[in-house]
């Protein structure tokens, strides 16, 4: 019995040695989610309106690239009738030249748009 009492006594370490509080934790967990905010989200947001504007601002004799990769150049666009007055739209139909072929595509199909000038927009 005598042997055993030790080892108990030794075993009793003090309590809460290291019971540390959970702000700093929550500070590391906030910073990291800021980071991952302004170098992933933020610029995918901006580039994005930036590809929406250009989409929404593709005139006639514009160079496009679609989602399936066709290169093209805007020959047409019929935009939707809403209420009795057309109004641009995402479900807009394009109609561009590829080559000797037309091709009528959505335009929410767009994936990249090139000025006339040469410049480019997206």
């Amino acid at each position: 019995m005598n042997a055993i009492l030790p080892i108990f006594a030794q075993t009793a370490a003090p309590a809460q040695q290291g019971g540390g509080s959970l702000m700093p934790f929550l500070f590391q967990l906030a910073a990291i989610m800021a980071i991952f905010y302004f170098l992933m989200i933020r610029p995918q947001q901006k580039q994005r309106k930036q590809l929406e504007a250009a989409i929404m601002a593709l005139k006639k004799g514009d160079a496009v690239v679609t989602t399936g990769g066709i290169v093209g150049e805007v020959v047409h666009i019929k935009e939707t009738i809403d209420e009795g007055k057309p109004g641009k739209g995402m479900d807009d139909l394009v109609t561009i030249r590829t080559g000797e072929t037309k091709v009528i595509i959505q335009r929410r199909a767009v994936s990249h748009v090139s000025a006339s000038g040469g410049s480019t927009a997206a």
